[in-house]
């Protein structure tokens, strides 16, 4: 009798399953006060500064932030802020509306 061996599909590690999104967030003023724009993507982190530093000779108030998870579990690291121009949006990142 032969025996086979059954070869395990390979497991991606924790690590392999994390991605780091990089996202520049503005905010307006309004009559009512802050407005958050659109988020937009960067792909890269020097992409991500670029973007924020252009931004904020318009906006009132720019973030460029990294956040570093698993897309399919939905679990992400906490938001590191790369930069902020402008106006404070709150003292910690607990204070953003994201």
């Amino acid at each position: 009798m032969r025996s086979e061996t059954i070869e395990e599909a390979p497991v991606a590690s924790q690590a392999e399953s994390k991605k780091t999104y990089y996202v520049v967030q503005s905010f307006s003023e309004e009559a009512a006060g802050l407005r958050m724009d659109a988020p937009i993507q960067a792909l890269t982190e020097a992409s991500a500064l670029k973007t924020a530093e252009r931004l904020s000779e318009r906006k009132v108030s720019v973030l460029a932030f990294a956040r570093t998870g698993d897309p399919a579990t939905g679990e992400f690291d906490e938001p590191v802020v790369l930069a902020s121009y402008g106006r404070p949006i709150g003292d910690s990142m607990e204070d953003l509306p994201f």
